[in-house]
């Protein structure tokens, strides 16, 4: 008799690891693009790292409603922070923030993306759990995952103390408060 996959750990570390790519590619915006996020933008990266951290615990622990809870609360977090950014720019001449991906603004994929979270907590809430003896995802697999995130919290702390500083962050940041000769 063939083992039972765990269908809900393995859409738990699919979940992860797509956030993972997204953290990625805003990274690569930034750097290779030279695109400075703003104030929201880095707040909506908090929000994602906040969903991450969620989906980790469930990783790691099997599926428990605090991390479900962690998941929609940075979510829901994060879905209004993008949303109070596309609502700054939809009005017509208001001019808009960053490039464009696919044709839409980081901030409104942030958006889509928070819903998508939402809608994917709610898939993983009614998945059945595996029984004892189903099939799991390999422990390196799952270390790699969780030393992504950490490493890519990390990197989020750094660059946004080089960007922002011990002071308030810019609206419109042009250069890295670190890194430019004057400090303040």
């Amino acid at each position: 008799m063939a083992r039972r996959i765990d269908i809900a750990e393995c859409l738990t570390a699919a979940g992860l690891a797509g956030l993972i790519a997204v953290l990625v590619v805003a990274y690569a915006e930034q750097f290779a693009g030279r695109d400075l996020p703003c104030p929201l933008c880095l707040l909506q990266r908090v929000a994602l790292v906040g969903v991450a951290y969620g989906l980790l615990l469930n990783l790691r622990y099997g599926p428990q409603p605090q991390g479900y809870a962690i998941m929609l609360l940075a979510a829901l977090f994060g879905m209004s922070v993008a949303g109070r950014q596309v609502l700054l720019h939809i009005v017509p001449g208001s001019g808009a923030y960053g490039a464009l991906l696919l044709g839409l603004h980081l901030y409104t994929w942030s958006f889509i993306l928070f819903a998508l979270v939402i809608l994917g907590t709610a898939v993983l809430l009614v998945v059945p759990r595996a029984d004892t003896g189903a099939w799991t995802l390999p422990a390196g697999m799952k270390h790699a995952l969780a030393w992504a995130i950490i490493g890519l919290t990390a990197l989020n702390a750094v660059t946004t103390f080089l960007q922002c500083g011990p002071i308030e962050c810019p609206d419109n940041p042009v250069r890295y408060w670190a890194l430019s000769g004057t400090r303040g």
